[in-house]
C-alpha cells in the first residue's frame, strides 16, 4: 500500500505531466477550436449530420481535460475545496492567457465546463481516497 506521501509525490508528478501538455496545447498555434472545427466539419460533410455544431464537442471536451486536474490537485492538497478553487483559478488565467494569443477566444462557457471538469475529478479523487481510507480501517479493525 502507498503512503499519503508518496501518493501525493505520484501526484505531483503526473500534475507537471499535465501542465505540461496544457500548456503546450494552449500555447499551440493551432488551436483546440481549429480541431474541433476539422472534427466537426467531418461529422458534417462524411457523416451528413448538417445540424451537428461544435459546441456539442467543445464543452464536453473542455470537462473531461479538466477532470485530471481536479483528481490530482485533490490527491496533492488533500482538500476537494482547495483542488477545485486552484483548478478554477488556472482555468480563469489560461482563459486571460487566450486574450494575448491570435485567433484565440477566452470563453465564460470555457470556465465553467472546466470548472464542472475539475469538480467531477475532486468528487471521483474524493471518493477514492474514501474507499481506500476505508478498505483500511475495516482491515486494521478487529475481528
Amino acid at each position: 500500500m502507498s503512503s499519503p506521501s508518496r501518493r501525493r509525490r505520484w501526484a505531483g508528478w503526473a500534475l507537471g505531466i499535465y501542465a505540461l501538455g496544457a500548456v503546450v496545447l494552449l500555447l499551440s498555434p493551432v488551436g483546440p477550436g481549429t480541431i474541433l472545427g476539422a472534427v466537426v466539419g467531418w461529422i458534417r460533410d462524411d457523416l451528413g449530420w448538417s445540424g451537428f455544431h461544435q459546441g456539442w464537442l467543445e464543452a464536453p471536451a473542455n470537462v473531461v481535460l479538466f477532470v485530471p486536474l481536479g483528481f490530482l490537485l485533490v490527491i496533492l492538497f488533500r482538500s476537494a475545496r482547495i483542488g477545485v478553487m486552484v483548478a478554477v483559478m488556472l482555468s480563469v488565467s489560461a482563459e486571460l492567457v487566450q486574450i494575448l494569443l491570435p485567433d484565440r477566444l477566452p470563453s465564460l462557457r470555457d470556465v465553467i465546463a472546466n470548472s464542472a471538469g475539475a469538480a467531477i475529478g475532486a468528487l471521483l479523487a474524493w471518493l477514492f481516497t474514501r474507499h481506500r481510507r476505508d478498505a483500511h480501517d475495516q482491515r486494521d479493525s478487529p475481528g
